[in-house]
């Protein structure tokens, strides 16, 4: 089982290249959909990864394959445009879920 990056930026790709992740550098949004398309009809990849922008750009294509696929998993990561403010992220996201302040 593999990882895939699906990235609007290049350091982004090259930094998980080092890590032995394989991926691929899209703008717009058809492009988006050509490399979640074939990414999910590989039955290698079991964690599609994709950034912060292009989830921003394509949420309504991304969130309907999270909804409706199973497989592979779909996961959003920061990049050098995403916010620096992740401990702030986490604890919305722990709020939303449980209901209390951290």
């Amino acid at each position: 089982m593999k990882f895939y990056l699906i990235s609007d930026n290049i350091d982004t790709l090259m930094g998980l290249r080092l890590g032995g992740i394989e991926g691929i550098v899209v703008h717009e949004k058809h492009e988006v959909k050509e490399a979640l398309g074939k990414a999910m009809s590989d039955k290698e990849i079991a964690v599609v990864l994709i950034t912060q922008k292009l989830v921003t750009d394509s949420s309504d294509l991304i969130y309907d394959l999270k909804l409706n696929r199973k497989y592979p998993l779909i996961v959003e990561i920061p990049d050098r445009h995403g916010s620096s403010h992740i401990s702030a992220s986490i604890s919305q996201y722990v709020r939303e879920a449980v209901g209390i302040r951290i």
